[in-house]
Parts: structure tokens; sequence; C-alpha cells
């Protein structure tokens, strides 16, 4: 086990117990039922809350106190949980960490209100904040209205490539979609409002961004590798659903520029089939095109820049070193 994953196993329980404060159960019993009682449900089955960890880490990092960033680090997993219940209705997902979807048990407008709460608190999270002066609240503010920005914006190339059966994609078109909708807020946007948070040097704040923009990237080239070749068990969602949603990942864009069996893999993308003997023939096409060793090797390639930047710009402390740690963390995982 990695120092990164000690560290998120050890600090993860506090940071629940922090979390479950911000569910409360309104002025009317029912809305405990229909909105408090299924977020605080979804919040507690826990993902590993690297992201407003690493918040923590960014704050450290530049000698802050990181009890002062909890609030903020709070608003980036509420807007998590928010993208979270969003997208398994978006992806007609029907499994989220081994438990059904919130849409599948309450149906689709309690789950979108679940969602629309969640992201109330990103913003309310921080007003609220009495830990931080006024100018400080503004410019934690513009980062996270960006961060949501950009994720949406990604989220957006995501769903309309697949559904609009694009396949004339090149790899930089992968890139801009994989930044916008997962690294800004898996990576460089808690870091950056950590370091924020605890008076980090602007060149500090900029190299912290920039080391969590690209782990944050092979975060999701990683995401995207297991779930063609990991197991129901190591993923905790819908296994190959890239495959059965015609997903454009850097797996298949790869292949699809450069396998000789374009056709057969374009045709199964298209045809968003839940048989696993077609979407097993799609994975071996992909792994016969060197794709997903391809994808692999991407995501080292930008976690050693990464690691650079971080270690020219931050002082050598535990913080960085658990950063590195995550780093390498982030492309080694199998879950």
């Amino acid at each position: 086990m990695t120092g990164f994953e000690l560290y998120l196993k050890s600090s993860g329980k506090v940071f629940d117990r922090y979390l479950s404060t911000f569910f409360s159960n309104g002025v009317h019993p029912d809305m405990n039922r229909y909105l408090y009682a299924p977020l605080r449900k979804f919040s507690d089955n826990a993902g590993k809350r690297h992201r407003p960890l690493i918040c923590l880490l960014g704050c450290e990092a530049v000698g802050g106190d990181p009890k002062k960033a909890w609030p903020s680090a709070a608003a980036i997993e509420h807007f998590h949980t928010a993208a979270l219940i969003h997208d398994d209705l978006e992806d007609s997902s029907l499994t989220r960490r081994d438990e059904p979807c919130m849409h599948v048990i309450e149906g689709d407008g309690l789950a979108i209100n679940a969602g629309d709460l969640a992201l109330a608190l990103v913003c309310g999270t921080v007003v609220d904040d009495p830990g931080l002066d006024d100018a400080m609240k503004l410019r934690v503010l513009a980062e996270l209205v960006g961060m949501t920005t950009r994720t949406i914006e990604g989220q957006a190339l995501d769903i309309g490539w697949a559904r609009d059966d694009r396949f004339d994609l090149s790899i930089e078109d992968y890139l801009v979609m994989a930044n916008h909708k997962t690294a800004f807020y898996s990576g460089g946007v808690p870091l950056a409002v950590g370091a924020i948070i605890g008076d980090g040097t602007e060149e500090q704040i900029e190299a912290l961004r920039m080391f969590g923009q690209a782990s944050g990237l092979a975060f999701q080239i990683q995401d995207d590798v297991l779930n063609l070749v990991g197991t129901k068990e190591s993923t905790k969602k819908d296994f190959r659903s890239d495959v059965a949603e015609g997903k454009r990942t850097l797996v298949a864009i790869h292949a699809l520029r450069t396998s000789g069996e374009r056709a057969r893999l374009q045709e199964i993308l298209s045809s968003r089939t839940k048989d696993s003997a077609a979407q097993a023939e799609a994975v071996a096409i992909m792994e016969r095109a060197g794709s997903i060793e391809f994808a692999r090797a991407h995501s080292l390639d930008l976690i050693h820049q990464a690691k650079d930047s971080l270690f020219a710009a931050v002082p050598k402390s535990r913080a960085r070193d658990l950063l590195a740690s995550m780093a390498d963390f982030f492309v080694r995982r199998s879950s």
C-alpha cells in the first residue's frame, strides 16, 4: 500500500464525519425522506475521497494549516456528489460503488433534485465559511465556478460524441474532453484551492494546479482502462459500460485510428450493445491495436512530467511526498 493510500485510509473516516454535518433534515419530515436522507446515503457510500483530501494536502504543501481548508474541500466533494448523481442519469447507469444508483431507487426526479442540492452546497459551503475573509471567499468561489463550468463542458463533449456517433475524433480531441470533464475537478482545482487558502505564492499555486491537472488526466485515462480490463469487483461500477455507451475514450480513439479492424469496432460501439461477448470482442480489438498499452504509457508520461513540476516549485515536506505518491497511485491502482 502506498503512502497516499494510507493517508486516504487514515484521513477519510474523519472527513466523512465532517461531511455528514452538511445534510440536515429540513423543516418538514418529508424533506428528509425525499431529499436529505437519499443524499446523505449517497455521500456515505464513499469512494476514495481523494479530491477533498488532496485539497488539504495542497494547503499543507505551501505551509498552510489544512484545517482552514476543510470547508472548501467539502465544497469540492459536494460537487463530486452532484456530478456522479447526474452522470448516472445521463449514462443510464444502474450501479455506483456496488449499490443501485440513486435514480434507480428514488426515480429520476428526486435524483436530479438531490444532485441540485449538492450543487447548491458547493458555493453555500464557502460563503458560510467563518474561517475565510471575503476576498479569499471570492477567489475560492471563482475557482469553483470555473471548475464547474469546465466539467460541464467536458461532459457535453463526452455525451454528444456518443449520441451523434462521432468517429472522426483525434487524440487531441479526447485530451480536451478529459481535461475538462475530469482533470480540473479531480486534481487541478482542489490543489490550487488548497494552495490559495494556505497563502502559497502564485508560482506554487500554479505549479500545484498543473501537477493536479496532469495527475487528474492520468486518473481518467486509468479509469478508462480499468473499465475495459478490470473486473466488476475492482471497478465497482458497470463493467465495460464505456463500450455499451459507445464512449470515445483514449483507448477507443487510438484503436479507431490505428486498427485494421476499425469497421468492426465502430459497429460494436455504435450498437450500444450490452452483450458481454460483443463487448469482449471490442476490447480484444483494442488490445490487438496496442491501444490499452498506449493509454497506460500516456498516463505514465503525464505523471513523470507532473512530478518534475511539483518538485521544482514546492519544498520537500510530508505533503509533497504524499502528493508524489498520489500521482503514482493514480496510474497503478486496480480500482
